[in-house]
């Protein structure tokens, strides 16, 4: 069975508003006959009449004002859609999914999100917690609009990655130890440390770091967390290796002591995206690019 076309219903809430065919057909830009058809279609369709004519006056039944109900939803149903796929188009409005790391959602993001809301309020941007390795096998499936990750990355087909930040490595250490101004892999090794664990980049960059100066620390715990690495060693725990943003909350690490690297270590950050980017898209990659060092 055809499904009833909303020019059917749209044709009969005009004939209703304006209770006459020919006002309707003018309105609609129609010939008189296809607004005639329009209706004989419906009323074949439903099984009974919809509209009353006597003496030149046209109103609904009982059965057309059911109709008309529903009709008149569908259309204000179907206008919104249309003007909500507008919007979207024109980048006023939609939805950008984001993949990232914890350390980029809880230190770089709210800024730029901060920023987004006050110039796109209407584009909702979805966060999940990936590593660089998910986020761009997500990309490359189509379930993610914009990732942030490690660099360097290998060259994916329809994707663009590209730099967008580096941020230098440091030592974290509990305030109460005698810490030098600049901290070496030796000096280092010889600490109870708590490093990110081994499956991600800054794992990587830190265990050459360590060989570069002759070194093979064992942690005493490795974690994924950033925020909870910087807690473990303001509570004495031990010392971290961890990337230091300008956009870090001043006194936010209180009771660690923070030293640079000798030889200086950088975590290099990448944005990656489709190579064709809807509007919304586009404004959250701006607004992440004007974060970029």
């Amino acid at each position: 069975m055809r499904e009833i076309s909303l020019d059917r219903l749209r044709t009969l809430v005009t004939i209703a508003d304006h209770r006459s065919f020919a006002e309707a057909a003018r309105v609609l830009h129609l010939a008189a006959p296809t607004v005639s058809l329009h209706i004989q279609e419906l009323e074949e369709r439903i099984g009974a009449p919809l509209l009353s004519r006597k003496r030149g006056h046209v109103q609904p039944t009982a059965i057309g004002e059911t109709l008309l109900a529903k009709a008149r939803q569908l259309l204000d149903d179907a206008g919104q859609a249309l003007d909500d796929a507008r919007r979207q188009v024109q980048g006023l409005e939609g939805r950008v999914r984001l993949g990232a790391s914890t350390g980029a959602i809880a230190h770089l993001l709210p800024r730029a999100l901060e920023v987004l809301g006050r110039q796109h309020p209407a584009i909702d941007v979805q966060i999940t917690v990936l590593t660089s390795k998910d986020t761009l096998a997500r990309l490359a499936q189509g379930s993610l609009d914009v990732g942030l990750v490690a660099l360097p990355q290998p060259t994916i087909a329809g994707l663009v990655i590209k730099p967008w930040r580096r941020d230098p490595v440091m030592a974290f250490m509990p305030v109460q130890w005698q810490c030098p101004a600049r901290v070496t892999p030796r000096w280092l090794a010889s600490k109870p440390l708590i490093l990110n664990d081994s499956t991600t980049r800054l794992s990587h960059l830190t265990t050459k770091w360590f060989a570069a100066g002759g070194q093979q620390p064992v942690a005493r715990i490795e974690l994924n967390y950033n925020d909870a690495i910087r807690r473990l060693v303001a509570a004495g725990y031990g010392a971290a290796v961890l990337p230091h943003e300008d956009s870090m909350i001043p006194g936010q690490d209180a009771g660690t002591t923070v030293r640079p690297l000798r030889p200086a270590l950088w975590r290099r950050l990448g944005i990656a995206h489709s190579r064709h980017v809807e509007r919304a898209t586009q404004h959250v990659l701006d607004v992440l690019l004007d974060l970029a060092c």
